[in-house]
């Protein structure tokens, strides 16, 4: 029996890995642009003072679509909310110098982190698309990095709340900006769905931060 000629896939996922980067950048453009053009400001006075539930929705159980800019929101929306669950955990270990006001609001953040986690990962897997930590290494904004969690651990107890405060703030900022961008670009009405419910949450959890050193004002909510 002829053998079948041996073929390699690596190729073809550095293609596919440097397609997503492409269109991760170009989802960061576009959506920094739309916020410039509708101005930062305060969330919607309207809305309670508390953060929202976490944004949560059911388990898909079809199979979705995911284009592109799908594929690229998930993939970059996965390691920036690993990061700020890292985060979370060092400050939780920081017994000297703790603010529980912002333990308070840290806590609500796991658990809404923690769910949205669980459905990126299920909307990838009824996508049928394999979770790639393409930007390990890159100093995405927002992203908690390393060499940011090394400066948060070398950093006096006293300075602890205001600098995780303000990457804190960071993270949600830009969390909002991609939000924004899926839910323009995006092809999958599940996940523009999950979309804007992250959104909704990340307005109600920068207000919770107003007024923390390092950590105010809220860009506009829709």
């Amino acid at each position: 029996m002829d053998q079948q000629p041996t073929t390699t896939r690596r190729p073809a996922f550095r293609g596919r890995a440097g397609r997503i980067v492409g269109v991760v950048a170009t989802l960061v453009v576009t959506t920094v642009a739309v916020v410039l053009s509708q101005g930062w400001g305060r969330a919607d006075q309207t809305a309670s003072p508390s953060m929202a539930s976490p944004p949560t929705g059911p388990a898909p159980t079809a199979s979705v679509v995911l284009n592109s800019t799908d594929d690229a929101f998930i993939q970059l929306l996965i390691p920036m909310n690993e990061g700020a669950l890292a985060l979370i955990d060092h400050v939780d270990s920081r017994s000297a110098g703790a603010d529980p006001s912002l333990r308070a609001v840290l806590n609500d953040l796991r658990a809404a982190h923690q769910a949205e986690l669980r459905d990126l990962r299920g909307l990838l897997a009824a996508g049928n698309v394999a979770e790639q930590n393409i930007h390990e290494g890159h100093q995405m904004p927002g992203m908690v990095t390393d060499s940011s969690l090394a400066e948060l651990r070398a950093a006096p107890d006293t300075e602890v709340p205001s600098r995780a405060a303000a990457l804190v703030r960071a993270h949600l900022a830009q969390t909002v900006v991609l939000c924004r961008g899926e839910q323009t670009a995006g092809g999958s009405p599940e996940l523009k769905a999950l979309a804007g419910r992250i959104q909704q949450a990340r307005a109600a959890e920068l207000s919770a931060l107003d007024g923390r050193p390092g950590a105010t004002g809220s860009p506009q909510a829709d």
